[in-house]
């Protein structure tokens, strides 16, 4: 990913923080809240060239969390969510590159890493229904359009089953190797929930549909990049920081699965609140 560092939002574009960020940069402290580990997921799909000149490029999936969220209300965000420590669990059913390959990458343990990418598959399928899953490390992915799945998907969310038994009861492995890890971003320290969240991106499965079958957003859609930011300049859809800068890469790629690399650097960012000649700004810090 493209270094945006020392690069500005002013608080006025960064919906649901402003009062927080406006007390922390006159000098007011508080106890700094503990991250939870967390993972997102960018969706993306070749568009339908109905764009200027035919071409749309590479379209994401993209979700508007509902109004009464306390973290990023009325947001455009990307399907994720916090870890489950059972996304940790010894023996999940596993294919693509081993959990300490991914710890080499995301430089963490081997059973952070397995937690984040376990993570990043389960909450793709909560909250849209895409499974990145397959009855083995190179066949087809599962068809998961059957009533039955979407209990599965609701015992998920409830917690009453864990990734890796919902793989076992199924004769599935996670595909480790349909992802791939594009950012690092920890939210800045002011925040009363903060997350330590790994940005990853993967193709649409052929065969698979995307919904927005989950209670955490009012909108579902699949997203043009150049549309959604235009939106976001006029006021009129809202993203925090990381979404932004993510969206930003996905319209400049030419197509989806140049989306779909591994970023060569992977930094810690955490964005700090500081005052400029335009006024309070989130600034983006590299750690």
């Amino acid at each position: 990913m493209t270094s945006t560092t020392g690069r500005r939002f002013p608080l006025t574009t960064t919906p649901g923080i402003s009062d927080a960020a406006s007390r922390w940069l006159a000098g007011e402290r508080w106890d700094e809240a503990e991250p939870r580990r967390a993972s997102t997921v960018m969706l993306v799909r070749d568009g339908d060239g109905d764009g200027i000149g035919g071409v749309t490029g590479p379209e994401v999936f993209m979700l508007r969390r509902v109004s009464g969220m306390e973290f990023a209300p009325s947001t455009m965000v990307f399907p994720g969510g916090s870890v489950d420590e059972r996304d940790g669990e010894i023996g999940l059913p596993w294919a693509g590159p081993s959990p300490s390959e991914w710890a080499d990458r995301l430089g963490c343990s081997p059973a952070e890493a397995q937690m984040y990418v376990a993570a990043a598959i389960r909450e793709v399928f909560e909250e849209c229904g895409v499974l990145l899953a397959s009855p083995s490390a190179s066949g087809p992915l599962a068809m998961v359009d059957g009533p039955e799945w979407l209990d599965i998907r609701l015992a998920l969310v409830d917690r009453r089953l864990s990734l890796a038994d919902a793989l076992r009861d199924k004769g599935l492995v996670l595909r480790s190797d349909l992802i791939v890890a594009k950012a690092h971003w920890l939210t800045p320290v002011f925040e009363p929930r903060r997350y330590d969240t790994w940005f990853f991106a993967a193709l649409m499965p052929p065969f698979q549909v995307a919904d927005g079958e989950t209670t955490e957003a009012d909108q579902a859609t699949w997203v043009v990049p150049a549309e959604l930011l235009r939106a976001y300049a006029a006021g009129s859809a809202l993203m925090l920081p990381p979404t932004v800068v993510c969206v930003e890469e996905i319209r400049d790629a030419p197509c989806a699965a140049d989306v779909v690399v591994h970023s060569d650097t992977l930094p810690l960012i955490m964005p700090e609140v500081v005052d400029g000649p335009d006024g309070p700004a989130m600034e983006i810090v590299e750690r």
